[in-house]
């Protein structure tokens, strides 16, 4: 994808939450919002979860990428694609399952295996070689699927969302949850995500973890690809 595409797609997507923010506020424009949510969703996920014929923004992204690309930090104020990806994955798997569905979430034992890591937080928290060992060390097929099984589940949580759900707020057992299942960790970094997302209704919690999210690491990840593959391109997020 051309780095003006990248960028059209980034102002379009903006203009489309701006859009959602306005339905999703009234009950009379619940329906349509509710298939905003999952158009704004599939965009920044594969065709593989919204079962798409098109290549997505993700996909394009994830074109033509190796393993090495993954792990590429072109700077200390960056981070790496492995790194984006996994924080998207694991706030959209807590946030989703944890706080709006109250069930359990996806991330378990045989993912940890199937991804070769034990980690089990954000990733807020890392140090600039944490997230560079992580992103060496994590299988990169595996974490692409683990990502497409978040989404996968998070389109089932969507359309099972009524009006009355919007207004409801995390309840604290399953903000409790965040801290004891490791999502979050008690440090600086990370902790301050419990009180940022207590103060949320499942409205402003679809309206950010569910879909704009996504849509501030993913273009992130773009500028390492063009970083990786034409270096010099004048594309900063």
């Amino acid at each position: 994808m051309e780095v003006s595409n990248v960028l059209e797609v980034i102002n379009d997507y903006n203009s489309q939450i701006d859009k959602l923010r306005k339905l999703i506020k009234s009950p009379k424009t619940f329906g349509p919002a509710v298939e905003l949510v999952l158009e704004l969703h599939a965009i920044t996920h594969t065709g593989i979860v919204s079962l798409s014929n098109c290549p997505t923004f993700c996909d394009s992204l994830l074109d033509r990428l190796t393993d090495n690309d993954f792990s590429v930090m072109p700077a200390k104020k960056d981070e790496t694609i492995a790194w984006h990806l996994w924080h998207i994955a694991r706030i959209e798997d807590l946030v989703g399952n944890l706080l709006i569905a109250e069930q359990s979430q996806i991330l378990n034992d045989e993912w940890l295996e199937k991804m070769q890591v034990d980690i089990k937080d954000t990733g807020n928290a890392m140090s600039d070689g944490q997230i560079i060992d992580f992103s060496k060390q994590i299988n990169k097929r595996e974490l692409i699927n683990y990502r497409n099984t978040v989404g996968r589940q998070t389109r089932k949580i969507v359309k099972s969302l009524t009006l009355g759900d919007m207004k409801r707020k995390p309840s604290a057992e399953s903000l409790a949850r965040l801290v004891s299942e490791g999502g979050l960790l008690e440090v600086k970094d990370s902790i301050w995500l419990l009180n940022f997302w207590g103060r949320h209704t499942v409205a402003g919690l679809v309206l950010l973890p569910l879909t704009r999210h996504h849509m501030m690491h993913l273009p992130d990840s773009f500028a390492i690809k063009q970083f990786i593959q034409n270096p010099g391109t004048p594309f900063m997020c």
